[in-house]
């Protein structure tokens, strides 16, 4: 029997992210190119009850460790339970979000299962037979195609918000295999989460973002940006120099110190497109700039570009848009 490919799903407060269907549907597409089966591991407190929904996206079966000491990620308690599971299904290749805990888990994976990484992939593809991956490299100007030598583990993880999420199919249910979990006493705990209960659209996860930098000229004028992106059902995000400024909090940061983001549409608004803010952005599906400086290098990298006072633009613009939209 051919191996499976094996997806590793992350929950956050009982529910499913949408990158695990993300990178679910992308395992799917991998395993029917490689004519096997679509398997997945779901650790956390409550995977079990969510498990069987990730049939709607191909998954076959769904290895549950269901645990109250995986409520809230903890290296030392997710990396055995996780590479226990992978050990077990003895998978042709494995697929994790690129998000934070996707990450740090991906690259504890890959030194305990003593295989090569390649993280925040943005393309998958069979040829050859051999799994190939696509990643960005020196900060998004360029990509490189990766792939793994005869015998080993391909394991990568995927950028949120790039890989093509299949329909769901509300009939389809995946099997359930209860794993027992057997953790060793763990030295640290994680002791509180501040979630963000605002209703705000993460930013990892936005099909729209509205990012403001220092041609903002200090945070009240954010409050431009938050009317337009109410409208538009968007994120709010910021450059590196706003945030230094104070004038928004870290988690709103897009950039190379900040959080790398693939929305449909990103909107930089009085940001002049440094190239650390760009290796956050940069892989946008459409990026519109607003920026009074003709020459500012985010033009360059703008499918639209708008030259104006971006205090004379935006309350204009968040203007048609309500009533575009009041006329729907």
């Amino acid at each position: 029997m051919a191996k499976p490919v094996c997806v590793v799903t992350e929950l956050r407060a009982g529910n499913f992210r949408r990158v695990s269907f993300e990178v679910a549907s992308e395992g799917k597409r991998l395993a029917e190119a490689l004519g096997c089966g679509l398997v997945a591991v779901a650790a956390g407190a409550g995977a079990g009850e969510k498990a069987p929904e990730l049939g709607q996206y191909g998954v076959e079966k769904v290895y549950v460790a269901d645990d109250a000491a995986l409520e809230s990620y903890l290296p030392e308690a997710y990396v055995p339970v996780v590479a226990g599971i992978l050990e077990q299904c003895d998978p042709a290749a494995v697929i994790l979000p690129a998000s934070v805990d996707g990450k740090d888990l991906a690259a504890r994976l890959a030194a305990r299962l003593n295989t090569t990484l390649a993280q925040d992939c943005t393309e998958t593809s069979f040829e050859d037979g051999k799994i190939k991956v696509r990643r960005p490299v020196f900060a998004g100007k360029c990509f490189a195609w990766c792939e793994w030598s005869e015998g080993a583990l391909p394991l990568f993880s995927c950028r949120p918000n790039v890989m093509d999420c299949n329909i769901p199919l509300p009939d389809q249910r995946a099997e359930v295999e209860s794993v027992a979990v057997s953790l060793p006493d763990l030295r640290s705990r994680v002791a509180n989460v501040e979630l963000d209960v605002s209703g705000k659209v993460e930013l990892t996860e936005a099909e729209i973002i509205v990012s403001g930098g220092r041609g903002m000229k200090g945070p009240e004028n954010y409050s431009m940006l938050e009317e337009l992106a109410g409208l538009l059902g968007a994120a709010v995000g910021a450059s590196r120099a706003a945030v230094d400024a104070g004038w928004r909090p870290h988690s709103d940061q897009v950039g190379q110190t900040g959080k790398v983001v693939t929305p449909n549409l990103y909107i930089a608004v009085g940001i002049s497109g440094a190239i650390q803010h760009l290796a956050g952005m940069g892989s946008s599906k459409f990026i519109v700039a607003v920026n009074k400086d003709p020459d500012a290098p985010i033009f360059g990298k703008a499918d639209y570009g708008v030259v104006e006072d971006l205090f004379n633009f935006v309350p204009a613009f968040t203007e048609e848009v309500r009533t575009l939209k009041s006329s729907c």
